[in-house]
């Protein structure tokens, strides 16, 4: 029994990869239950088993990437404060800049998807989005509250969710521009990119030089491992 629900799970982790690189190259409308069958090597028939519905299998791929990672959960279990709010944005800016980095490609291959569903019916792009607020938002705003009241941030007069939100495109961006083999933009000689984005991302929320150069000042190669999305995606 134990063998062949190892044997069904495996098989379904076959499928959603299939669906990953399917959605990611054809977008949601292009994708059929048929092209990720034949993609993953089964029948149509026995896709449906596993997942009911192209949908289903949309939903599955959305629920899998927007799973907290250990660092991110760490992170979100820390009280409220400058520091927090820094590495926050420190850990975004380092997964999205190792994207392109991974050996089994499936950060790039989210991203690509991510991308293509901007570009479509956006309804993939909509619902991580949503996934991402409900993770992150409330440690985000808490943070940046903490900060301003610290004296380490200025107030926003908008929607302080927007900043995360300007936060997270930016970085998404420059992740999008390193996914080619040969990037399409190399950012001239710049040997610190991560910290020039830290830098330039926490001076737009809001915090003044004197926090930055406190919170960034400590080795920004101890949390290197530590990626954690926000996601990611």
């Amino acid at each position: 029994m134990s063998s062949l629900r190892m044997t069904s799970d495996l098989r379904r982790q076959l499928i959603l990869g299939a669906a990953k690189r399917c959605f990611a190259r054809h977008g949601y409308t292009g994708t059929t239950t048929k092209s990720v069958a034949a993609a993953a090597a089964i029948s149509e028939a026995l896709l449906f088993k596993h997942f009911p519905s192209k949908a289903a299998l949309y939903a599955e791929i959305l629920s899998d990437e927007c799973e907290a990672d250990p660092a991110l959960t760490d992170l979100l279990e820390r009280k409220p404060s400058t520091t927090t709010l820094v590495e926050l944005v420190r850990g975004m800016v380092q997964h999205f800049l190792h994207i392109a980095d991974g050996p089994d490609q499936e950060d790039a291959q989210r991203l690509r998807l991510m991308t293509t569903s901007h570009l479509d019916d956006g309804e993939f792009a909509r619902l991580l989005y949503a996934k991402i607020e409900k993770l992150i938002g409330a440690i985000f705003l808490a943070s940046l509250e903490r900060a301003v009241a610290a004296g380490d941030a200025r107030p926003f007069s908008g929607d302080p969710l927007n900043l995360f939100w300007f936060a997270h495109h930016t970085v998404m961006t420059a992740a999008l521009t390193r996914l080619p083999a040969a990037p399409c933009l190399a950012y001239g000689k710049a040997d610190d990119l991560e910290r020039q984005l830290c830098e330039f991302l926490l001076r737009g929320i809001g915090l003044n030089d004197a926090a930055i150069a406190s919170h960034l000042g400590h080795d920004q190669a101890a949390g290197a491992d530590k990626t954690a999305i926000a996601e990611s995606a």
